[in-house]
């Protein structure tokens, strides 16, 4: 199953984008703090969505669904923040398939997976509520597995090819690696 080969094949570069992340989230002590971990959210994840997007073939019925930028940009609304640019060229992967995009989808859709603590913590460390501008975090609320699962499966059934499998698997350490520069830039 490629779900498991590209989780295997990114883990070093899953885990060194996760410890940079943890770490900023772990140091947040102010909202202007948590406003920055969402604007390179927002700027990396806006721009790479378009992108994905051009490449998505309709058999992914809930594409549309699983747009994070909408919700980041709720939470810098509801903070008074202003939306920052889109990361863009150079500072995005290479999308140019339906395949590459699949790749840059399964880390944007894995961001999902660990938000539930994620916005426990935030909420403790600002002293906010957890339904209150932290929407972005919160992800699918009680339905992330299921739509983890969901995406899983919608990749197993389309990358069967060993070349569609590769672009997956490059695209997926292209896009945490994209990412890992952006936030540390």
């Amino acid at each position: 199953m490629i779900a498991d080969k590209v989780k295997a094949q990114t883990s070093t570069y899953h885990r060194e984008l996760e410890a940079i992340l943890v770490r900023k989230i772990k140091s947040i002590r102010s909202v202007q703090d948590y406003i920055q971990i969402l604007n390179d959210f927002y700027s990396f994840f806006a721009g790479l969505e378009l992108l994905i997007s051009k490449h998505l073939q309709p058999t992914l019925a809930d594409a549309g669904e699983r747009r994070k930028t909408a919700a980041i940009a709720d939470d810098l609304s509801y903070f008074k923040a202003k939306v920052p640019d889109l990361a863009a060229g150079a500072e995005l992967p290479v999308i140019l398939n339906h395949f590459q995009a699949l790749g840059a989808l399964y880390v944007i859709e894995g961001s999902t997976l660990g938000g539930k603590y994620i916005s426990q913590m935030i909420s403790q460390q600002l002293n906010i509520p957890v339904d209150e501008g932290l929407s972005f975090f919160n992800g699918y609320g009680e339905s992330t597995m299921e739509m983890w699962a969901r995406f899983k499966d919608y990749l197993n059934k389309e990358a069967i090819a060993d070349e569609q499998q590769a672009d997956v698997i490059e695209a997926a350490n292209q896009t945490f690696l994209k990412f890992k520069d952006w936030v540390e830039g």
